[in-house]
C-alpha cells in the first residue's frame, strides 16, 4: 500500500508554523507488507510537554518515533511537525527540518572511536559554520548541562551506562532542538542512574523550553516525568492522559499494563 499523500515538493522547506502544535499526529497508519503496525493513531503533543508512549515489546513505540522523525513514511494518515506535514518534504528537506529535533538512542549510540568532545560537536561540525573555538565553548556548555564537564577526552569505553546516555543527550541538544525525542531512555540503568537521567530529562524542559517524546515501558520512570502518557496496543491508543488518571483508568487492559500482570486481555492467546 502507498502514501495516499501528493509528491515531495524539491523546494525549500516550508516555514514551521509558531502558533501550531511541535508534534500532531493525525490519523497515523503504517504498515510492512501485510501487518498492521499503527492503525489510526492520533496525538498533539504541546509546546514544552513531556509526552510518554508506552506499551509492550513489539508494540510499535520505536517505530512510532522514527515516524515522527521522518526516518520512515507513513502508509497514510499524517505526521505534522510545527504544522509541517512530513510527507509533502523531500528527503532534503527532511534533513533541514531534522536539524530542530534531537534523538536519544535506546543505547546511546556512540562513536566507539570518537572521543566525548568529538562526539558532541559531531552535528555542529556538520551543519553549523563554525570555528574551532565557538565548537569547543559549545561543546564544554553542552556537557556542563548534563553535568558532564570535563569529560571532552574520554572515550566511551571508559564511560558508564549512565554516563554515555547523558553525553548522547548533550549531542542530541548540540543544534538547539525545539524536540527532543527519547528512545527507553533508562534501559539498562541501575535504579540511582535512572532516576537521575529522569531529572535531566525534566530539568531540560524546564531549562530550555523543550518538548519531548519519550518511548519508554519503565512506568517508575514515566510516572517521575511525563506529563500525559499514552498506552499503544493493537495500533491503536487505549488510553491517553495524565499517569494518575491512567491509573484510574477502568479499562482491563490499562489495568493491567500499569499493574505490570501476566493475566489480562494483553496477554491473552499469547506466549510471554
Amino acid at each position: 500500500m502507498t502514501s495516499d499523500h501528493s509528491r515531495p515538493h524539491p523546494g525549500r522547506t516550508p516555514a514551521i508554523d509558531p502558533e501550531s502544535p511541535p508534534i500532531q499526529l493525525d490519523d497515523l497508519r503504517y504498515q510492512v507488507d501485510s501487518k498492521v503496525v499503527l492503525d489510526g493513531v492520533n496525538l498533539t503533543v504541546h509546546r514544552g510537554e513531556i509526552v510518554a508512549i508506552m506499551g509492550r515489546t513489539g508494540c510499535g513505540k520505536t517505530t512510532l518515533l522514527r515516524l515522527v522523525i521522518g526516518l520512515v513514511r507513513p502508509t497514510s494518515g499524517a505526521v505534522r511537525i510545527h504544522g509541517i506535514d512530513l510527507s509533502s518534504l523531500s528527503e532534503r528537506q527532511l534533513d533541514e527540518l531534522r536539524t530542530g529535533m534531537g534523538l536519544v538512542f535506546q543505547g546511546a549510540a556512540l562513536f566507539d572511536s570518537m572521543t566525548v568532545f568529538d562526539n558532541v560537536a559531531f552535528a555542529l561540525v556538520e551543519h553549523r559554520r563554525m570555528d574551532r573555538r565557538e565548537v569547543a565553548g559549545r561543546v564544554e556548555e553542552l556537557l556542563k548541562m548534563v553535568d558532564m564537564a570535563g569529560s571532552e577526552g574520554l572515550m566511551p569505553a571508559q564511560l558508564s551506562g549512565g554516563m554515555r546516555k547523558r553525553v548522547a543527550v548533550a549531542r542530541a541538544l548540540a543544534l538547539q532542538p525545539s524536540i527532543m525525542l527519547y528512545d527507553e531512555p533508562t534501559a539498562g540503568l541501575d535504579p540511582i542512574s535512572a532516576a537521575a537521567l529522569d531529572d535531566l530529562i525534566r530539568s531540560l524542559r524546564d531549562r530550555v523550553g523543550v518538548t519531548s517524546l519519550v518511548v519508554s515501558h519503565d512506568l517508575d520512570s514515566l510516572r517521575r516525568i511525563s506529563d500525559r502518557a499514552a498506552l499503544l496496543h493493537g495500533g491503536r491508543f487505549l488510553a491517553v492522559g495524565p499517569m494518575a488518571q491512567l491509573q484510574r483508568d477502568s479499562n482491563p487492559a490499562v489495568r493491567q499494563f500499569l499493574a505490570g500482570s501476566p493475566d489480562g486481555p494483553l496477554t491473552e492467546g499469547t506466549r510471554y
